[in-house]
């Protein structure tokens, strides 16, 4: 195998923006396909959504097969299922094959996504692996930051199918790069048990062991207060700026900006995770500052300024990505073997799914009863409080 210019842990997380690439490309592509496909908005919706219904149905499920196929061999499957269905989706001329499609890149990404912590963690030393995991929290913020920047570029210039398009032949290099750059796990695979009795035996026993511990519940429903709150306030912001008055180059720059700034709270967790700070202060700081951040953007008096109210958003956006950083080192900490890491972030990305689906829905449900978005930071506060409140029995949970 070639040796790549890069690290083998760096290239599993460019894999997972790749990945994040595909779920960020679609909002900045709706008006552009409901033009040219005539997709009304009710579709539109449910191609937003059918992403994390993968992730709701089949996190656990897939999980378990990262565990038992290989890890590196589950990321390079899912990238090709992103191609094929990118590739397809260019050809697209109604809504239905838009949709289908959809669902198959939601599978795909999951195969990339949930097996990615636990390669990362065996590819890099244990004192640097919070630095590590710091920087894959910030694969779908980076993803969908690039994404909301570069679609409309590419789309002008190539229309929406060159934009599928650009998308399959990136994760088709992706996938390559991988393939010659990230050394296999094939020999910690094999030495597992042998044949399909004990496969199966295998799948029950890691399902069993990683639903009967508490720490990747826990884990899990916190992610599930961070993921609902983030989606919705960032989802929202494009069509909160329309109603503003505010032009749509620049709402999606000013979108993009503050779901980039997510980053930032990624990698400052992981390099304080490195100098000893514990996981539950930066909880509680991520989680406060979402809180804070959701009331002055939301529920100060309509004459405030616009910009201490995107000072918000972005405090929001910001500190709230120590959250996600910090959880995805305690999936793996709190893990109840080495063969369950992956299906432990399975199940925290099933109910992270979980909570992105139900979040948007009740922020928007919040906004149409009250007539407008100023009561928004009640719901994500809640959420924040039931995070704090949760994250108060991560250290009671069993450290293997």
């Amino acid at each position: 195998m070639r040796r790549s210019a890069l690290s083998p842990d760096l290239i599993v997380i460019l894999s997972g923006v790749t990945a994040a690439l595909y779920v960020g490309k679609l909002p900045p592509a709706l008006p552009v396909l409901r033009d040219a496909l005539g997709i009304t908005l009710l579709q539109a919706g449910f191609l937003l959504s059918l992403v994390q219904l993968a992730g709701m149905t089949l996190g656990l499920a897939v999980g378990l097969t990262a565990d038992s196929l290989g890890l590196r061999r589950s990321m390079l499957a899912g990238l090709a299922i992103l191609t094929v269905a990118g590739a397809l989706g260019g050809w697209a001329r109604d809504a239905s094959d838009l949709l289908w499609l959809r669902a198959v890149e939601g599978f795909g990404f999951l195969l990339v996504a949930l097996p990615a912590p636990s390669l990362i963690r065996q590819l890099v030393p244990l004192e640097r692996l919070n630095l590590k995991l710091g920087l894959w929290g910030a694969y779908m913020p980076f993803g969908t930051a690039l994404a909301l920047l570069s679609g409309p570029w590419v789309m002008n210039a190539l229309g929406w199918p060159g934009w599928w398009w650009s998308l399959a032949a990136l994760s088709a290099g992706m996938a390559l790069w991988m393939a010659l750059g990230v050394p296999s796990d094939a020999r910690r695979r094999h030495a597992a048990p042998a044949g399909a009795a004990a496969t199966r035996e295998r799948w029950w026993h890691r399902m069993g062991q990683t639903l009967a511990a508490p720490g990747p519940w826990l884990v899990a429903l916190i992610f599930a207060m961070y993921s609902g709150q983030w989606l919705a306030v960032i989802g929202f912001l494009p069509s909160i700026y329309d109603q503003a008055g505010v032009g749509g180059g620049l709402a999606g720059a000013l979108t993009a900006f503050a779901a980039a700034c997510n980053m930032l709270g990624n990698i400052g967790a992981g390099r304080l995770m490195h100098r000893g700070v514990h996981p539950g202060r930066l909880l509680n700081a991520g989680f406060a500052a979402m809180a804070l951040g959701a009331f002055v953007a939301f529920g100060l008096p309509a004459d405030v300024s616009p910009l201490l109210r995107y000072a918000g958003v972005l405090l929001f956006s910001g500190m709230g990505g120590m959250v996600p950083a910090t959880l995805f080192m305690q999936a793996v900490r709190l893990a109840p073997s080495e063969r369950t890491v992956s299906t432990t972030v399975g199940w925290v990305q099933q109910c992270s799914a979980l909570g992105q689906f139900a979040g948007a829905p009740l922020v928007a449900w919040v906004a149409g009863a009250a007539g407008g978005w100023h009561w928004t930071w009640a719901v994500t506060g809640t959420a924040s409080l039931m995070g704090v409140l949760l994250a108060t029995r991560l250290p009671r949970a069993p450290r293997p």
